[in-house]
């Protein structure tokens, strides 16, 4: 009994690290590389790739929460479970927000693209500090070392940190490899009013 409550407990924790802590942070580093590209192609597989991560999220965090439901307690009674039930809100009416998302053209865009990044956000860091509060309970009930496990989820916010600021600074980052000196020069050609006036000016001559 004890192994098959252990083995729950693993399957609950690795639904909600590939939801919260892969997925969802995936989603949001390629629609925010999609600002950067024109309407096109390209544009048009990054939303695909958004929406699909945030699809799958959404149905490995409703696997999770039957599974908590169905075999955990639901008393409530600490961090890790009232952050898990405000969190299943939250992604459920982030879903929502982006199945209502208006076009570019509709002047309520503004407004709905500032909810669904506080949204977003949201989820996002809820998500981290639920994973670690989750690791936690699970040295409480399990005795078991949670070290590696804690090095490897940090380890990896980092890089997702790291390439959320990188996005940001690369366009910067691009216009620094123009070196004074080095710049493309350009050669003037003369128009045609300036080659009659010289070609006058020999003649007077």
């Amino acid at each position: 009994m004890v192994g098959d409550d252990h083995h729950q407990i693993v399957v609950h924790g690795f639904l909600f690290w590939v939801s919260m802590g892969f997925l969802i942070p995936i989603g949001i580093l390629t629609i925010r590389l999609s600002k950067r590209e024109e309407r096109g192609r390209r544009v048009r597989i990054m939303f695909f790739i958004h929406a699909t991560t945030q699809v799958l999220a959404v149905i490995l965090v409703t696997a999770g929460a039957i599974l908590s439901l169905k075999n955990f307690s639901n008393a409530f009674n600490n961090t890790h479970r009232r952050i898990g039930v405000a969190l299943y809100g939250l992604v459920f009416l982030q879903a929502l927000s982006g199945l209502l998302r208006p076009t570019r053209e509709a002047k309520r865009r503004s407004a709905w693209f500032f909810a669904h990044w506080v949204l977003g956000t949201t989820v996002f860091v809820m998500g981290i500090i639920n994973v670690y509060t989750g690791l936690q309970a699970y040295q409480r009930r399990t005795s078991r070392s949670i070290k590696p496990w804690v090095v490897f989820f940090t380890a990896e916010i980092v890089c997702i940190g790291f390439l959320y600021l990188f996005q940001e600074k690369w366009e910067y980052i691009q216009k620094q490899g123009v070196v004074r000196g080095n710049e493309p020069t350009t050669t003037i050609q003369p128009t045609d009013n300036q080659e009659i006036l010289t070609k006058q000016n020999k003649d007077l001559c």
